[in-house]
């Protein structure tokens, strides 16, 4: 047997696909049972951070690694050739080294950040709890807590820096020295921009401008700050006096290019000027509508209806509308998700800030059509073959076995389950399907939260935001 660490992570992927490859969207322990389900590891462990996504698994030889790398993007519904050249892979005492180091911390954005052990023990419980793990596993993410502990009691990186903001600033007295005496410009008023402002009050600088598209929005941190605030279109002649500049907009674009600078600093006579780039151009958008609870009698049709629609795989009809047809984003998706009383027909997407509000219209338009017209003979028989082939998967294993029991028992979905799950599925018919999505969607607005910077969408009737 042997010891493979796959992953990707802030130093192997860009901010966009981090934010779509997300074991944690549906709990880790789905991820589990679906990697189980393929046979893809004696043992295995699944971490999912902000900034990384990793599976520790234990196979025989190299096509464990192979496996687990190609569900990276089958489970988040992702081209492989997308994912691949992002993916990093680690054998034997590599990825063992691989591991003490991200437990440590010494592998994190901001290194040293402490919230990276407990991310790695709470992996480590939900593979444990699941029974994913053994012998080897266990022995390894035991010493790795050993080894994340004894590096912070015995070494001075837990007193180091503890934010992205707060790492920039440390690096800012790397180049200057002490900071006292610099001009600082700040492009942006929100909260990173705060943040990082403190940190740099805090150094006794001699100056802090502001620049936002808002004005008094620069005011209002500038008076926190103590410090001035100027129009947007005065940022040229901040920035030519300034020696460290942050930038934390939401803008899509650039808002220094190279020529904006040299044009600024023409004059400088070789003084340096650090530029922090703080920018967050994604929007985030989580969406959702009543459904129906689990009792309901038309709540296996609405499990049916949601594969093809966004639940399934990489033929879902929002994931050929969004992603392939325009590129809007890495993925979309969509569950049915039953309460006890209730139940809530949800999905998200992750897009550029100027692009979400397409591909909200994109959904809410796949929506209303899906609710006039229904699918297609030949996508209900996709997913009718999707849900009932893939559904013994889920009994593979005694540790499998056991949660499906305990799932249905905790359900109250009774013995015989089992045995008549798949017929319901088979049982349900187009007219069915048509009927719960005008249930579902027919006249009604969804519900939408996004985070990020939104462009397109104030003040549109309907829309929460």
């Amino acid at each position: 047997m042997r010891l493979f660490a796959i992953g990707l992570s802030h130093r192997t992927a860009p901010v966009e696909l981090r934010e779509t490859v997300d074991f944690a969207r549906k709990g880790l322990e789905h991820a589990l049972a679906e990697l189980s389900g393929r046979g893809a590891g004696r043992e295995l462990v699944v971490l999912a951070t902000c900034n990384r996504a990793e599976i520790y698994a234990v196979g025989d030889n190299d096509e464990t690694a192979e496996q687990v790398g190609r569900f990276f993007s089958d489970y988040h519904e992702i081209p492989h050739d997308r994912v691949r050249d992002h993916l990093y892979i680690h054998r034997g005492p590599d990825a063992a080294r691989h591991l003490f180091r991200v437990a440590a911390g010494l592998d994190s954005l901001v290194v040293g950040e402490p919230q990276i052990l407990g991310q790695v023990k709470a992996a480590y419980a939900a593979a444990s709890d699941g029974q994913f793990t053994a012998a080897l596993t266990n022995r390894l993410f035991h010493s790795a807590f050993t080894v994340g502990k004894r590096v912070r009691a015995e070494t001075g990186l837990g007193e180091g820096a503890v934010s992205v903001s707060y790492a920039a600033i440390a690096l800012a007295k790397k180049i200057f020295g002490d900071l006292k005496g610099r001009a600082v410009l700040i492009l942006g008023a929100g909260e990173m921009a705060k943040l990082t402002g403190i940190h740099l009050q805090s150094q006794h600088v001699k100056r802090i401008t502001i620049a936002s598209r808002t004005l008094t929005t620069a005011q209002a941190l500038a008076a926190r700050l103590e410090g001035v605030a100027v129009p947007w279109e005065h940022i040229d002649h901040a920035l030519s006096s300034a020696d460290i500049v942050v930038t934390a907009t939401g803008a899509s674009e650039p808002v220094l290019t190279r020529a904006r600078v040299d044009e600024a600093t023409g004059h400088r006579r070789n003084r340096p000027l650090f530029v922090i780039d703080m920018a967050v151009p994604q929007s985030v958008a989580r969406f959702g509508l009543p459904a129906m609870p689990r009792k309901d009698k038309d709540f296996i049709t609405a499990f049916v209806l949601n594969t093809i629609l966004g639940g399934g795989s990489m033929s879902s009809r929002l994931y050929e509308e969004v992603r392939e047809k325009r590129g809007l984003a890495y993925s979309v998706y969509t569950s049915v998700q039953p309460f006890k009383q209730t139940s809530i027909f949800a999905g998200g997407v992750a897009t550029k800030n100027e692009e979400i509000a397409q591909s909200l219209d994109v959904i809410r338009s796949e929506l209303k059509r899906f609710a006039a017209d229904g699918p297609t003979e030949k996508e209900l028989a996709d997913a009718k073959s999707y849900l009932t082939g893939s559904f013994a998967l889920r009994f593979d294993s005694n540790a499998k076995i056991a949660n499906q029991l305990l799932w249905i028992q905790q359900e109250e979905l009774g013995l015989d389950y089992v045995d008549r799950r798949n017929g319901e599925i088979e049982a349900v018919t187009l007219a069915d399907v048509k009927r719960v999505a005008k249930r579902l969607f027919d006249g009604k607005e969804l519900i939408v939260t996004i985070v990020g910077k939104p462009v397109g969408l104030a003040g549109a009737p309907g829309k929460r935001s």
